[in-house]
C-alpha cells in the first residue's frame, strides 16, 4: 500500500505533536470513530487524530441532532475507541449542557471524560462565552480543542446547518473568538462550515492548528465523519464531503448473498460444519 503523503511519524501522537505539525507545515489528518473495531482500523492506517464526536448521536443512535447525547453516552463510546488505539490522539466531545452551566461543572465533566474514558483531550463548542471555562479546564491539566463556525449543539439557536460567518459582523466575531480561545489555552480549533477565505485568516491569526470540516484547504488539517467518507451513510451529501468508498452497497450486497445462501441451503456447506 502506498504511503505517499502519509505522516512519517510513528511515535504516539500528542497535543504537542499536532502543534509541531502546524509549525512544520505538515497537514493533520483526523476522522471520527465511535467503537473499538472502526477505531482500530483507522488507527492502524495511520490517522493522526481520532475524534469521538457527539455526532454519534446521528450516526450510532439515529437522532436528528447531537443534542440528546449524554456524558455517559460519550464516556462509553470514548472508552471503546481508546481501547483500540495505539498511536492516534483521541479527543472526545463534551456533549450539550455538560459545560455550558458553570466552569466548575465543566471541569468535573471533563475530568470524568479523562479518568473514566481515557480520553487524551476534550472538545468544546463556542467562542468568548466559554473562554473562562476553557481556561479552568486547561489550568487543571486537561487539553482542550475549540470549535467555531457551525456548532451543531446550537442548531436550535441557528435553525439551519447552512454556512456560518458569511456576513462581515459574524466573521469578525469568529476571528476574535479564535484569538480568545488561543489565549485561553486551546491546543487546536475545529472550523466547521465557514468560507475558505475566513478559515485562511483564522489559520494565519492563531499559532495553534486549525482543523477544517467544510472550511476549505487553508486549514492545518481536515476532519470528516468516518461513516460519511466510507459511504456507509447514503442520506448525507454536503458539498465538502468526499466519499472514499461505497461500503453501503458492498455491505448490502454481502448481506443479500448471505440471505440467498441460507435460503438455498448452500450455507453452511460440508467444509463449514463439524463432523
Amino acid at each position: 500500500m502506498s504511503t505517499q503523503g502519509k505522516s512519517s511519524r510513528t511515535d504516539k501522537v500528542t497535543t504537542q505533536t499536532v502543534v509541531e505539525m502546524k509549525r512544520s507545515g505538515e497537514k493533520i489528518s483526523m476522522l471520527t470513530a465511535y467503537d473499538f473495531t472502526m477505531a482500530g482500523i483507522i488507527d492502524s492506517a495511520g490517522i493522526d487524530v481520532i475524534l469521538v464526536g457527539d455526532s454519534a448521536s446521528n450516526v450510532m443512535a439515529g437522532f436528528d441532532t447531537t443534542v440528546p447525547m449524554t456524558l455517559n453516552h460519550m464516556i462509553y463510546h470514548t472508552s471503546c475507541v481508546v481501547r483500540a488505539v495505539q498511536r492516534a490522539l483521541v479527543i472526545a466531545d463534551l456533549p450539550f449542557m455538560t459545560y455550558q452551566v458553570t466552569a466548575k461543572e465543566a471541569l468535573i465533566n471533563a475530568g470524568r471524560m479523562m479518568k473514566e474514558a481515557g480520553a487524551h483531550a476534550v472538545k468544546l463548542e463556542g467562542g468568548k462565552t466559554i473562554t473562562d471555562t476553557v481556561r479552568k479546564i486547561v489550568d487543571a491539566g486537561i487539553p482542550v480543542m475549540g470549535h467555531l463556525g457551525l456548532t451543531p449543539q446550537s442548531i436550535y439557536k441557528f435553525g439551519t446547518y447552512k454556512v456560518r460567518a458569511k456576513d462581515e459582523k459574524e466573521a469578525e466575531q469568529l476571528l476574535k473568538d479564535a484569538k480568545q480561545l488561543e489565549e485561553a489555552g486551546v491546543f487546536s480549533i475545529v472550523l466547521e462550515k465557514i468560507p475558505s477565505e475566513l478559515a485562511r485568516q483564522v489559520t494565519e491569526l492563531v499559532s495553534v492548528p486549525t482543523i477544517g470540516i467544510g472550511a476549505g484547504h487553508y486549514c492545518d488539517g481536515q476532519v470528516l465523519v468516518l461513516h460519511d467518507m466510507l459511504g456507509l451513510n447514503k442520506d448525507f451529501s454536503p458539498r465538502f464531503l468526499r466519499r472514499y468508498a461505497d461500503l453501503h452497497e458492498i455491505m448490502k450486497g454481502a448481506v443479500s448473498r448471505y440471505i440467498d445462501d441460507v435460503k438455498s441451503g448452500d450455507f453452511p456447506n460440508e467444509q463449514e460444519q463439524y463432523n
